[in-house]
C-alpha cells in the first residue's frame, strides 16, 4: 500500500514538472518571441481593398489581378450551416479553444520531431490560420509556428471569435483566384451566399486544405469524396441531421467556371502591366486598387490578335494532324471516379465507408444525359469546363465516328456534327515538310473519348481543328512615339503564358537586311544603284571555312544595291558589309536600340544572326517608319488609384517629330508637351531606302502584300536557317508591325516568311488601315531623280537612250556610263578606232 502512495506521489510531482516545464516554456518563448511580433490590434477595421485592372487606352478591360473582393462578408450573413462545415472541415473546436488546439499542437510536436524540424500540417487551428494568412509568412518553420500560436492567443483576446472568423472565411484562398467565400460562391455556383444549398457549402469548406487537389473543377471526383466527408462530418458533430444529410451527400456536383469577363483579349501586355506594378508598388499592387492604362489600342488589339490566331491555324492545317489531345476519357463521372488516385484522401477515406459509397451515390446523381447520346456524359462534360478555349479553337470530346463523319460534344452540351469537309484535311503530321496519305474515314482521325478541338467558319461551319504546333508574335507600334498599340506573344496566353513578343530572342534573317543597306547609304560611298558581285565566296569568318549562299542557290553575278535588297540576295548583303567595315556597321547599328553585345562580330551580321525579339525588330522599323528618330518602345500610358481624379505617374517619352525645327527640344501632341526624340539617321539616306523596300512589295518577296492595293507600306520578309523562324516586318508613317512564326523547340517551321509571316501581317494591316488615307513621306530637298544603266549603275547622258530611274542623294551621284559610238558614225566621221564620241566631236 505503502508502495502504491509512493507511486502515486511520484507521478502526481513529474506530472506537476511537467506542467510547470510546459508553463515556463510557454512563458519563455513569449517573452523571447513578443519584441518581434507584429501587432494583433492592425486587424481590426481590416478593409479589403479592390484589385489591380488593367486597361487599354481607351478604357477597355483586359486584365484584374488580386484578391477580387469589392465587399467582404460580415460574420451576420455567412449562413449558420456554412460556419458549421468549415468548423467540421478545420476546426470543431473553433468556439470553445482560446486560439490553439491541445491536440493539434500535440500532433504538430510529433510531426517536428519526425520531420526534423519542419511543420507538415502543423494543427493550425482557425485562429492560427488567420495569424499566418494576415501578418506572417508562409513557410513552414518552427519559430514561425511559434509566432503563430503567440498571435493566436493575443488575438483571441482582442477580437471575438465571430470577428475573427470573418477575417478566416474573406482571405483564404479557394482556387480559380476566388479569395474569401463570396469570391468563391460566384466563381463555381455563380450565387450569393445565401443561395447555395448546403452540399454546396460544404464543397467550399473542403478546399482551403488543398485548393487544387479538391477543386470540383479541375477533379470533380476527388472533390465529391472530400464533400461528402466533410457532411458526415457535420452529422457526427451534430450539426445537421440524417435527413439533410442524406439528401446533401447524394446532390449532384453543380459547379461550373463563373469567371468575370475581359473586354479585350490581350493577356500578354496585362501580364506586362502586372509586373510592372509589382516593381513599382509590390505586393500592394493586389489590393491597393491601382488602375493602369496602357498604350493598346482595343481595335488593333482584337485585329492583331485575330490575324495572329488565324494566320497559325492556317499554318497548322497546311502541315497535317497531330493527333488528340487527350484519349479514352471515361464519359460519366462514377468511372472516373473509380480511376482516381486515392493519395491525398486518406484522411477522408479512413473516417468511414460510407464516405466513399455517398460519394459513389453522388456521382451517379450527377448523370448528365444529352439528347443523341447514349448514356451519362457528366464527366465529359466536367473535363470540357475545366478545358481552357483556346481563341476560336473550342474543346469537344468524340461521341463517335462512322464513315466520313464525326460526331463531338461540346461544352455547352451540344451535340456538333462534323462533316468530310471539315476532316479530309487531318493528314497525319510527319515532319514540317512531309504529311500522310488522306484519311478515307473518321475514324482514322480519333476515336470515342477523344479530346479534340473544333473551329467554326464564317457560314456557321464547324470543323475539326488543334492547337497549332507552330508559335507566333506579332507587335504593333506607333512608330512617332514608340508607343505599343498591339500585342500578341503566342496562340494563346492560356496554353504558355511565355510572351514570344518580348522574351522570345530568335535569329532575325533578312529582316536585319535594311539596316546594313542603309548604313551603307549614310556612309556616302554607295547607292542604290551601286553594282556588288553576287558570287560564291568562301570566307574564315566563323572559326573556320564559310561558305553563305543564297537560299534559291544560285548567284546572280553583278547586281544592284536595290535588286539585291528586294531579292534579298544574301551574298551581296555580306560584300556590303564588308565594304562598311564591322566596327562601322555595328556602330551605326546601335542607333537603331541595338545592344552591341546582342551583334555577333562577324560577317553572319549580315544575314541577320542576331538573336532579337519581335519587339526589338519592330522598335527597330519604328525608326524607318519616323524619319530617323530613335523611339523607345512604352506601354503604360498613366497610373490612377481608386477615388482618385489625377494620375499618379504619367508618361512623357520621347516623339519624332520630322517638322520640327532642329533647334526644337519638345513638341505637343493632343495637348501634352513631350521632350523630342533624337535624330540618328540621315533622311535623305532613310527616303531611298524606303523607296528600295517598296520594291520588295512591287516585285519582290513581299509581292503578296500587293493586293491591299496600298502605295504607302514597305517592308522586308526574314527566313533563318533550315526555315526555324519566319518574319515579317513593314510599315507606313502611321504603323509599324513585325511578326514572327516559329517553334518554341527552335526545329524548322518548314515555310518562308512570305508563307507563314506575310499573311498574317497583310491580314491584320488590311483591316488597321482599313478607311485611312495612304501616308507617304514627304520627299527630302537632298534627293534627286537620275537616269541610270540598269547594268552598271551609272548615269546615261540624255542622249543616251533607255535606262531606267534611279533616287541618288544630292551630291553623292555616280559616274556617268561611257558612250557607245556606232559604227557608222565613226566611218561618216573619218575618226575610226577611237571608240568615244567626245574624241570624235
Amino acid at each position: 500500500m505503502k508502495f502504491f502512495r509512493r507511486l502515486l506521489g511520484s507521478a502526481l510531482w513529474l506530472l506537476i514538472s511537467l506542467s510547470a516545464a510546459c508553463v515556463l516554456a510557454v512563458i519563455g518563448a513569449a517573452l523571447y518571441f513578443a519584441p518581434g511580433l507584429p501587432d494583433v490590434r492592425q486587424l481590426q477595421g481590416y478593409e479589403l481593398q479592390t484589385p489591380l485592372r488593367i486597361y487599354t487606352r481607351d478604357e477597355k478591360l483586359i486584365g484584374e489581378f488580386g484578391e477580387e473582393r469589392r465587399t467582404p462578408v460580415t460574420y451576420d450573413v455567412i449562413p449558420d450551416d456554412m460556419v458549421q462545415a468549415f468548423l467540421a472541415a478545420e476546426d470543431d473546436s473553433y468556439f470553445d479553444h482560446p486560439g490553439v488546439d491541445p491536440k493539434g499542437l500535440a500532433r504538430a510536436a510529433f510531426e517536428l520531431v519526425a520531420s526534423g524540424g519542419n511543420i507538415q500540417s502543423g494543427g493550425s487551428t482557425i485562429t492560427m490560420q488567420v495569424a499566418r494568412n494576415y501578418l506572417l509568412t508562409l513557410d513552414r518553420t518552427f519559430t514561425r509556428k511559434i509566432r503563430e500560436i503567440l498571435l493566436a492567443l493575443q488575438m483571441e483576446q482582442i477580437l471575438s471569435k465571430e470577428e475573427i472568423f470573418e477575417l478566416y472565411v474573406n482571405k483564404i484562398f479557394l482556387g480559380h483566384r476566388a479569395y474569401g467565400i463570396a469570391a468563391a460562391a460566384e466563381t463555381y455556383y455563380d450565387k450569393p451566399l445565401a443561395d447555395l444549398t448546403l452540399a454546396e457549402k460544404a464543397m467550399i469548406a473542403g478546399l482551403p486544405k488543398a485548393p487544387s487537389t479538391f477543386n470540383p473543377l479541375a477533379n470533380p471526383e476527388r472533390s465529391l469524396i472530400r464533400r461528402n466527408w466533410i457532411l458526415y462530418r457535420m452529422r457526427e458533430l451534430g450539426y445537421i441531421d440524417a435527413a439533410r444529410y442524406d439528401e446533401a451527400v447524394q446532390a449532384p456536383l453543380t459547379a461550373r467556371r463563373h469567371t468575370a469577363q475581359v473586354e479585350i483579349e490581350a493577356s500578354y501586355i496585362a501580364e506586362m502591366s502586372r509586373q510592372f506594378a509589382i516593381e513599382r508598388f509590390g505586393d500592394d499592387a493586389y489590393t491597393g486598387g491601382y488602375r493602369l492604362y496602357t498604350t493598346l489600342d482595343s481595335q488593333l488589339q482584337e485585329q492583331a490578335r485575330n490575324a495572329l490566331v488565324k494566320g497559325l491555324i492556317e499554318y497548322d492545317t497546311r502541315h497535317g494532324w497531330r493527333g488528340a489531345e487527350e484519349t479514352g476519357i471515361s464519359p460519366s463521372l462514377v468511372e472516373a471516379q473509380d480511376q482516381t488516385q486515392r493519395e491525398g484522401l486518406e484522411e477522408e477515406l479512413s473516417a468511414s465507408p460510407e464516405v466513399m459509397e455517398t460519394a459513389r451515390q453522388a456521382a451517379q446523381s450527377s448523370e448528365v444525359q444529352v439528347s443523341g447520346i447514349e448514356g451519362d456524359v457528366s464527366n465529359w462534360l466536367k473535363v470540357l469546363d475545366r478545358t481552357p478555349v483556346m481563341g476560336p479553337l473550342q474543346p469537344a470530346i468524340v461521341v463517335s465516328t462512322e464513315q466520313q463523319q464525326m460526331q463531338v460534344l461540346t461544352g455547352d452540351a451540344e451535340l456538333v456534327t462534323l462533316n468530310w469537309e471539315g476532316l479530309k484535311w487531318a493528314r497525319e503530321y510527319r515532319s514540317p515538310k512531309w504529311r500522310g496519305e488522306v484519311p478515307k474515314r473518321a475514324e482514322q482521325i480519333a476515336q470515342r473519348g477523344s479530346l479534340v478541338r473544333i473551329l467554326q467558319d464564317d457560314e456557321g461551319n464547324w470543323r475539326l481543328s488543334q492547337r497549332p504546333g507552330a508559335e507566333g508574335a506579332i507587335v504593333v507600334l506607333d512608330p512617332q512615339t514608340g508607343a505599343i498599340r498591339a500585342l500578341q506573344g503566342g496562340f494563346s496566353f492560356a496554353q504558355s503564358k511565355f510572351n514570344r513578343a518580348t522574351q522570345a530572342n530568335r535569329q532575325a534573317g533578312s529582316i536585319f537586311k535594311p539596316f546594313i543597306y542603309l548604313a551603307a547609304l549614310q556612309a556616302n560611298n554607295m547607292t542604290a544603284a551601286s553594282v556588288v558581285n553576287d558570287a560564291p565566296v568562301v570566307m574564315s569568318d566563323m572559326g573556320g571555312d564559310w561558305r553563305p549562299g543564297n537560299s534559291e542557290g544560285e548567284f546572280r553575278g553583278p547586281t544592284r544595291l536595290r535588286v539585291g535588297l528586294y531579292r534579298s540576295r544574301n551574298l551581296v548583303t555580306i560584300r556590303v558589309l564588308q565594304a562598311l567595315g564591322l566596327d562601322n556597321a555595328i556602330e551605326f547599328l546601335e542607333r537603331f536600340g541595338f545592344a552591341e553585345g546582342r551583334l555577333p562580330h562577324g560577317l553572319s551580321l549580315a544575314l541577320g544572326s542576331a538573336s532579337l525579339t519581335p519587339l526589338e525588330m519592330a522598335n527597330a522599323y519604328a525608326v524607318l517608319a519616323n524619319g530617323g528618330f530613335k523611339v523607345t518602345p512604352w506601354y503604360i500610358e498613366r497610373v490612377m488609384h481608386v477615388g482618385e481624379e489625377e494620375p499618379l505617374a504619367e508618361a512623357t517619352p520621347n516623339v519624332a517629330c520630322p517638322d520640327c525645327a532642329d533647334s526644337a527640344r519638345e513638341t505637343r501632341i493632343d495637348g501634352k508637351t513631350y521632350p523630342l526624340a533624337p535624330r540618328v539617321v540621315d533622311p535623305d539616306a532613310l527616303y531611298i531606302l524606303r523607296d528600295m523596300m517598296r520594291d520588295v512589295i512591287e516585285r519582290g518577296t513581299g509581292r503578296a502584300a500587293l493586293d491591299l492595293n496600298r502605295d504607302d507600306i514597305v517592308g522586308k520578309t526574314g527566313t533563318t536557317n533550315e526555315q526555324r523562324d519566319a518574319w515579317f516586318s513593314g510599315f507606313n508613317t502611321r504603323l509599324v508591325a513585325t511578326v514572327w512564326v516559329g517553334k518554341d523547340s527552335n526545329e524548322s517551321t518548314g515555310e518562308y516568311g512570305a508563307q507563314a509571316a506575310l499573311p498574317i501581317w497583310k491580314d491584320f494591316m488590311r483591316a488597321a488601315l482599313e478607311g485611312t488615307p495612304e501616308s507617304l513621306p514627304e520627299r527630302p530637298e537632298g534627293i534627286v531623280t537620275e537616269r541610270i544603266d540598269p547594268d552598271s549603275g551609272l548615269l546615261l547622258h540624255d542622249d543616251q537612250p533607255g535606262g531606267i530611274e534611279e533616287l541618288f542623294r544630292e551630291g553623292n551621284l555616280p559616274d556617268f556610263e561611257p558612250r557607245r559610238i556606232q559604227r557608222d558614225l565613226e566611218n561618216r566621221s573619218g575618226s575610226q578606232g577611237t571608240g568615244t564620241y567626245e574624241a570624235i566631236f
